[in-house]
This record gives C-alpha cells, structure tokens and sequence, in this order.
C-alpha cells in the first residue's frame, strides 16, 4: 500500500490509523499547490480531485476520502479494535461520528485557512465550531477517547482536524476536556511515529 499524504493536512488521520493498526505502507508527500508527488509524479493521475488522503491499494485500487480509507485500514487488522465489526450498531454509531466531523468540524476549518475570507465570515465559523466542540467536550465527559476506553478511528480523526486550532488561531481555552483529550491522543506512541515522520515532531 502507499499513502499519499502532505505534513499536517487530513491525511495525519489514516497515517495515525497506519500505524496504530502495525500495517506496512509507503509514504509519499504531496506538494498541494503543484499537484505533484516527492518522486515527480502528477497527482492527480492519483486523485483527479487532487486533495489527500489517497491509499494506493497494492492491487493497484485508489480509496479516497479519510472516513473511507481510515475504515478500510481498521478492518484490515480487526483485532487492534480501532472500529466496531461491520454490521453492528456500535459501526454505525462509529460512522455517524466520523460524518459528524467530517462534515460538522472538518470542513468548518476550510474558510479559516484562506487569508482572504472576510472577518465576518471568520467569525461566523469559529462560532459554529465552538457549537461542535461544546457538544464534543460534552461527550468525552470523564471518558479518555470518544468511544470510552478504547481508541478508535474517529479519534484519530478527530485529533488531526482538531491540531488545526493553533494554526487558524482558534482559541480552545473554553474546552479544557477536549485540550485534554488533544494532550492524551498526542502522547500515544503511534502518533507520535507518524507525526515525526511527517516532519511535524522532532
């Protein structure tokens, strides 16, 4: 498998998941402006949207979309339990969060990177995202992971888009859980792995 990924972005997500679950895959970095590979190669030949993640199955099949390709990564190596098995309740409710945040946090952060969107607009949507992260900090209560005790993908996930706040400017000081939450996640060992071999650590 390869993994095609740029420093940061909403690909951290699967490489966490990567190396949570033991799996062997090539890495290769992404330059999002160019669209093009470390080794030179048109990336959107990869993905014609031309965003990351992409997981180049070793079949020669492309997955796309981080709630896709983390799920397939989890049901690679079901005995890490980083999803619930296929066709219980507690999978869907595992996809429900990854939709949640895909859509409800994830894409909230979008207009926050781009220098050109009006104070009013930024406004708007750090509010809107301190409405999710209410209801998120809410829901970790005393627990250490979104799912209680055990760490999943949706928690992988969530850490990466969640990392953005320092870089938009977001203030997270009214969600001392969820800070929290952030400081635990990044302890764990295979994030750490991942985020050192994306150059985000040293």
């Amino acid at each position: 498998m390869k993994l095609y990924y740029s420093p940061g972005a909403c690909s951290l997500s699967p490489h966490i998941v990567l190396r949570e679950a033991g799996l062997d895959a090539q890495l290769e970095k992404v330059d999002l402006r160019s669209k093009k590979t470390e080794s030179g190669k048109d990336f959107t030949a990869v993905n014609p949207r031309g965003y990351v993640p992409a997981l180049e199955l070793d079949e020669g099949a492309v997955l796309t979309e981080g709630p896709a390709i983390v799920q397939y990564l989890a049901d690679r190596k079901p005995e890490k339990k980083l999803a619930a098995a296929n066709g219980t309740l507690e999978r869907y409710q595992l996809q429900e969060m990854l939709n949640f945040i895909s859509t409800e946090v994830h894409k909230q952060y979008s207009p926050l990177f781009y220098p050109g969107t009006p104070p009013e607009t930024r406004k708007a949507q750090s509010e809107r995202l301190g409405l999710r992260y209410g209801w998120i900090q809410e829901r970790l209560g005393n627990r250490p992971y979104l799912f209680g005790e055990q760490f999943t993908v949706a928690d992988a996930y969530l850490f990466t888009v969640t990392n953005w706040a320092g870089t938009v400017k977001l203030d997270l000081a009214p969600f001392p859980k969820l800070q929290e939450y952030q400081q635990r996640v990044a302890a764990r060992p295979a994030v750490q792995q991942a985020m050192r071999e994306e150059g985000l650590l040293k």
